[in-house]
C-alpha cells in the first residue's frame, strides 16, 4: 500500500487531503479523461465547488504542464513547474497570490500536494531518461472525480436553461399583459385598466436588479394570473360586444353619436378663430376613444405646467392647455383644427402632450401633427399606442389628476 505523503514545512496535514489521497489511490486502472473537456466542465461547476475563477486559471496553468491530452491512471499525474513557471503561464500572476489559490485547490480536493523532502518541486528519472518519480501537485484528485464534476456540470447547465426558459416566459406573460392593457384603453373597454397597469408595474419592481430563479418564478405567477384575468374580463367584454343587423346601421349610429364631440371641437376653434371649420371637413370626424385622465397625465406630465392655473383637473383643462401648447410649438390653427375633426378633441389634445413630450426631438410639430392626421384618416394610426410608449418611458407609473 502506499504510504499518506504529508505536506513539507509548516502546512498542516487535513482529513481532507487525507480523503483526497485515498481517491487517488482508487483510480480504476484504466481510467482516462481529456484534460481540457474535464477543464471546461470544471468551469461550469465551479459555483458548486467553491472555487474562484483565478483558481481555475492557475488549475489550467497546472493542467498544461501536463504533457499528454488525456489524463491517465498509469501515468504519474504529478506535475511540478516552479511558481515563477507557473507565473508566465497564468498572464503573470504574482506569487503570493499562486500560493493562495493552490491552496485552495488543494483544500477543494482537485489537487494534492506531493512534497519532497525539502519541499522542493523536480523528478527523478531512471537511468534510460524515464521518470522514476516526481514531487509537485498531483492531478490523481482531478482525475479520481471526473464523474463527479461532469454530473455537477450537467446540473449546473441544466439549472441554468431552466432559468433562462422561466425568464423568458415571464417576458412573453409581461409582454401580454402589456399589450392587453394597451389594446383595453385603445378600445375604450370598461375596466379599471389604471390598477392592472400599477399591478404590472409593481410585479415587476419586485423582481430587483439579479433575481433568483424563486423571485422569477413568483413574479411569473403572479404575472400569468394578472393575464389570466385581463383574457378573462376581455373575452367576456368582447363576447358582449359582437355587432348585430345592418351594419349600415352601426356605422349611422357612430356618426350621430359622436355629433357632440364634433360640435364641441368647433365650439374650441370658434373661439380660437373666430370662425366655424367648413362643413366639407365634417365627415371625417370618428368617436374618441376614452382614456383615465390619470394615465395621459402619467405619460405626458409637461401639459399641467399649460393648463388654467397651471393644472390640468379635467378634460376641458387638458383641452385647454394643447391650444396653448399647439401655439407655444408653432403648430398652425389649421393643422389642429383637422387632428381635432379627424380625431376628436380628447385625442388631438393627447397627441399635442405626447408631442410636447417630445419637442426637443421633433423638428415641426406642425408638419408631424398634418402627418399624424392623415394617417388615423386612413384608419392607420390612433393615439392608444403613442400615449402607452410616453407611458412606458415614464417608467409606467400612475398619476392622479390633481
Amino acid at each position: 500500500m502506499e504510504s499518506v505523503t504529508t505536506p513539507f514545512g509548516r502546512r498542516p496535514m487535513t482529513l481532507g487531503m487525507l480523503a483526497s489521497q485515498v481517491r487517488g489511490r482508487e483510480i480504476a486502472p484504466d481510467r482516462t479523461a481529456d484534460k481540457w473537456k474535464l477543464f471546461r466542465a470544471l468551469c461550469e461547476a465551479r459555483p458548486r465547488l467553491g472555487i474562484t475563477d483565478r483558481a481555475l486559471a492557475l488549475l489550467n496553468a497546472l493542467l498544461s504542464f501536463y504533457p499528454k491530452a488525456e489524463l491517465a491512471a498509469g501515468d504519474g499525474l504529478v506535475v511540478f513547474p516552479s511558481n515563477a513557471q507557473l507565473s508566465l503561464r497564468a498572464n503573470g500572476m504574482a506569487e503570493a497570490t499562486i500560493r493562495r489559490h493552490l491552496a485552495a485547490l488543494v483544500e477543494a480536493g482537485l489537487i494534492l500536494r506531493k512534497d519532497s523532502a525539502n519541499g522542493k518541486r523536480y523528478a527523478r528519472r531512471d537511468g534510460e531518461g524515464a521518470l522514476d518519480e516526481a514531487f509537485g501537485f498531483s492531478l490523481a484528485p482531478l482525475l479520481a472525480r471526473a464523474d463527479e464534476i461532469e454530473r455537477l456540470a450537467a446540473d449546473v447547465v441544466a439549472e441554468r436553461l431552466a432559468f433562462q426558459r422561466l425568464r423568458e416566459r415571464l417576458t412573453i406573460a409581461r409582454r401580454d399583459v402589456s399589450k392587453l392593457i394597451e389594446a383595453a384603453l385603445e378600445e375604450g373597454a370598461p375596466g379599471d385598466w389604471t390598477m392592472a397597469l400599477e399591478e404590472h408595474r409593481t410585479i415587476l419592481a419586485g423582481l430587483g436588479r439579479k433575481p433568483s430563479a424563486s423571485d422569477v418564478m413568483a413574479a411569473l405567477d403572479a404575472m400569468e394570473a394578472l393575464r389570466e384575468e385581463i383574457v378573462n374580463q376581455l373575452e367576456t367584454i368582447a363576447l358582449s360586444q359582437i355587432p348585430s343587423g345592418n351594419p349600415l346601421q352601426d356605422e349611422r349610429h357612430i356618426q350621430n353619436s359622436n355629433t357632440e364631440s364634433t360640435h364641441e371641437s368647433e365650439q374650441l376653434f370658434e373661439k380660437e378663430q373666430g370662425e366655424r371649420p367648413g362643413p366639407e371637413r365634417k365627415g371625417l370626424a370618428v368617436p374618441p376613444k376614452t382614456f383615465p385622465l390619470g394615465l395621459v397625465l402619467s405619460a405626458c406630465p409637461d401639459i399641467a405646467d399649460y393648463g388654467p392655473e397651471g393644472a390640468v383637473k379635467s378634460w376641458r383643462d387638458l383641452m385647454a392647455a394643447a391650444v396653448v401648447v399647439r401655439t407655444m410649438l408653432g403648430v398652425s390653427p389649421s393643422a389642429y383644427q383637422e387632428a381635432c375633426e379627424v380625431m376628436g378633441p380628447e385625442n388631438a389634445a393627447i397627441a399635442m402632450a405626447c408631442i410636447l413630450e417630445r419637442a426637443n426631438e421633433i423638428q415641426s410639430a406642425g408638419g408631424y401633427l398634418r402627418d399624424l392626421s392623415r394617417r388615423a384618416a386612413r384608419g392607420e394610426f390612433s393615439v392608444g399606442p403613442m400615449l402607452m410608449a410616453a407611458l412606458r418611458g415614464r417608467g409606467g407609473g400612475i398619476r392622479q389628476a390633481s
